[in-house]
């Protein structure tokens, strides 16, 4: 049977039409970055550290701190377990190392006082938990998990969060346990220098959650009470299961009113957006129109990681289930 021309033609094309879709699907299977088994990253501050002024012999210091903190992160995720887990004890970890702005390191009030904020979000069902203003809880990040798992509410402050934690049987100190002389003297002209404060930290398990977790001893020489973003979620701290986990750092007051945290979920959620392009829009256009300086860690349902910041540097650190991992203070430290 003789085939007419035209209907060669459209057998022609619908093949090659078959073939390019093929090859497309192809094309994006092959560019497709595998899913992470597990993830983890931490951050220690952001602010104006650079090599030229950090103070010598410093730099392996923190490098050490960051390294010991996402070490015990691994070690709660290679091992099965949660991200919530794993949040918790590489916060702790930071929170008892006094290099860092977060419990033992807390930066002192203009009265003297450590006053430290905490806050930690499961993102599997937004459960969330937070606690501000607390002056005698030696680790915030715990107390403010078990505002989520053991309360029916989401933030407790000053003096009714100490007596929630006490009831709670967290370890209380007296708050001189913040303060040391040495400390006082010698790590407030570090932390001028060197940070801007908080810590912080984001996961991904095996079982696909995420949890994101902040602590700090807040801005140096605050006054009345002051809370900065750490423990309001949504602007320094979210997690949500469907986009990211996010932990944020910087100049808490523009976080709050910019809703950080969230705004990069809502944009992976509605706008499409990845998560590196949706932080860093974020941080580097709008943050810095705003005149908010700061940054933050994040890692979505993927495992792909994004840690963006506006300052000269932050402490921060990552691993992943497939070897990758990295600890970097500066600029362009860790971006080739």
């Amino acid at each position: 049977m003789k085939i007419k021309p035209f209907i060669l033609l459209v057998l022609l094309i619908s093949v090659s039409a078959f073939q390019s879709c093929s090859n497309d699907k192809n094309n994006v299977k092959q560019n497709e970055v595998k899913k992470q088994q597990w993830a983890i990253v931490v951050h220690g501050g952001a602010g104006p550290m650079t090599k030229e002024t950090m103070e010598p012999g410093l730099d392996s210091v923190y490098r050490a701190g960051l390294k010991q903190a996402i070490d015990k992160g691994k070690e709660v995720l290679s091992g099965g377990g949660s991200a919530l887990d794993a949040v918790e004890a590489t916060i702790r970890t930071l929170e008892d190392n006094p290099m860092f702005n977060a419990g033992k390191g807390a930066v002192f009030t203009h009265e003297g006082r450590n006053e430290l904020d905490a806050a930690i979000m499961d993102g599997s069902n937004l459960a969330a938990g937070a606690v501000a203003c607390v002056t005698d809880i030696k680790n915030p990040i715990t107390a403010a998990r078990c505002v989520m798992t053991r309360s029916e509410h989401v933030l407790l402050t000053g003096a009714g969060a100490s007596q929630f934690a006490k009831e709670q049987g967290l370890e209380i100190v007296p708050p001189s346990y913040f303060y040391t002389e040495r400390r006082f003297n010698e790590l407030q002209e570090i932390l001028k220098k060197e940070k801007f404060g908080t810590v912080g930290c984001c996961a991904l398990d095996s079982k696909g959650n995420l949890a994101a977790g902040t602590s700090t001893g807040g801005m140096p020489n605050k006054r009345y009470n002051r809370v900065g973003d750490a423990p309001i979620i949504g602007a320094g701290t979210y997690a949500n299961n469907h986009t990211c986990a996010v932990s944020a750092t910087g100049h808490g007051e523009f976080f709050i009113r910019w809703t950080v945290a969230h705004d990069i979920s809502a944009l992976m959620e509605y706008k499409g957006l990845s998560l590196k392009s949706a932080s860093e829009l974020v941080v580097n256009d709008k943050l810095v129109k705003a005149g908010g300086s700061g940054g933050l860690i994040s890692v979505d349902k993927e495992g792909n990681i994004s840690m963006p910041f506006n300052s000269k540097g932050m402490f921060r650190a990552f691993a992943t289930a497939d070897g990758k991992e990295g600890v970097y203070i500066y600029g362009e430290e860790g971006k080739n």
